[in-house]
């Protein structure tokens, strides 16, 4: 039986997709900062699925946290199969105005701990020629985004950088997946500091959808995958558009 290791495990996206992946034959590795929403994750997926689940509370925001992920998991030579970094987070305002420590910890976690992971995990799955790296970007890769600056940024530096990695890979039967969702059922707008306008978040696509679309995905073998039509027209438009034009309308749907 294969194994699937999932950041940002605990809620949202992770904890769907961790059932997806359950209800698929997958072990689990769920990694995130909240043992009590672990452990009632373990618990339910084991009571429902033939499958094992280990939990690793870590806090991935910091510049070590992917490299002690990696030990703590090779150290017990347990095979990952695919590795899903999921684990990311927003922060909403004008960059001015920002908490810089928040800021400092999102760049971490959504850069340079996908990055360690991402190099780390590769090593092994490039050795042994089979594996996939599921990075979790963003829409808001695709232009700049008032309110949202860094967050979009770090989201492009991840498409960018997983694109060049799946090419790097390809030879050795490692496929890497980039997976862009718009605005998710999830706790990104509470998390983010949009406030009040975080209910907008439960108008949108749920998590369970999107965990389908991230396994169909990968099984797909796919580089590239925007998660929602409307959201590929989007994407598509900005290949056309002057960048100005872009960020005047994300600054608008940031409004």
């Amino acid at each position: 039986m294969k194994t699937v290791l999932i950041t940002g495990a605990s809620s949202g996206i992770g904890k769907a997709t961790a059932f997806e992946y359950a209800k698929n034959n997958y072990n689990l590795i769920l990694v995130a900062r909240r043992k009590e929403l672990l452990d009632k994750i373990k618990t339910n997926i084991e009571k429902e699925y033939n499958v094992s689940v280990k939990i690793i509370v870590k806090d991935l925001a910091t510049l070590s946290a992917g490299d002690e992920l990696f030990y703590e998991i090779n150290n017990q030579n347990i095979l990952v199969d695919v590795l899903i970094n999921n684990a990311g987070f927003g922060v909403y305002g004008d960059l001015y105005k920002s908490d810089l420590e928040k800021l400092e910890a999102m760049l971490i976690l959504n850069i340079i701990t996908l990055t360690k992971l991402t190099q780390h995990f590769a090593f092994i799955m490039a050795n042994d020629e089979s594996g996939h790296i599921i990075n979790i970007a963003s829409t808001a890769a695709f232009q700049p985004v008032p309110k949202l600056a860094a967050y979009a940024a770090s989201k492009s530096y991840v498409m960018n950088f997983s694109d060049a990695i799946a090419h790097e890979l390809k030879e050795y039967n490692v496929n890497v997946l980039t997976i862009s969702p718009g605005a998710t059922q999830s706790e990104f707008g509470k998390t983010a500091g949009f406030g009040e306008d975080a209910d907008f978040f439960n108008k949108m696509p749920n998590s369970e959808d999107l965990a389908k679309f991230i396994y169909k995905s990968m099984i797909n073998n796919k580089t590239n995958a925007i998660h929602g039509f409307k959201n590929k027209i989007m994407a598509f438009s900005n290949r056309f558009a002057p960048r100005k034009m872009t960020t005047y309308i994300a600054a608008l749907m940031m409004k």
